[in-house]
């Protein structure tokens, strides 16, 4: 019964992971982009679950054995590196001289990644703010991007 418990526990951390990162995915899903809310959530929640892991295996085993080692470090870049790995499948260029598209959505999907990470590290304060931030980001100051683009001048080729 005690086991179960622990593990209701560290629960906390991806139910918080799933709220803040389901917001960031809604955000995103309202305006009818790529990646939305179930894309953010797998996201946020599996950073949240990679975290609390190896959290647990510091733990519970490497007052085991003296040769074992684990590094909380290694594991925060290897989610970053997944992530971005996966950022980058979002980005593409226009061949009409646009840019690059997708950029924002590779961001969101970093930003909720270390939303899920901080919520793994049970930093909830943290974690909200950092959404806050994230989705004003996203909400207010892209309809002004969004109003600036429009108002300016289309180049001519």
């Amino acid at each position: 019964m005690e086991r179960l418990l622990a593990e209701l526990a560290l629960m906390q951390g991806l139910l918080v992971a799933f709220v803040l990162s389901g917001l960031i995915g809604w955000e995103r899903e309202s305006r009818n982009l790529s990646a939305g809310l179930r894309t953010h959530i797998l996201v946020g929640v599996s950073a949240a679950l990679f975290i609390v892991l190896g959290d647990n295996l510091v733990t519970n085993f490497a007052k085991q054995d003296d040769q074992v080692r684990f590094d909380m470090i290694g594991i925060l870049g290897a989610v970053v590196s997944g992530v971005s790995f996966l950022g980058a499948g979002t980005i593409f260029s226009s061949q009409r001289g646009e840019g690059a598209k997708g950029l924002t959505t590779a961001a969101s999907l970093l930003a909720v990644a270390a939303v899920g990470m901080t919520c793994g590290l049970h930093l909830y304060v943290l974690a909200t703010g950092a959404t806050l931030l994230y989705l004003v980001t996203l909400g207010p100051l892209g309809l002004l991007m969004d109003a600036k683009k429009s108002s300016e001048p289309t180049k001519r080729e």
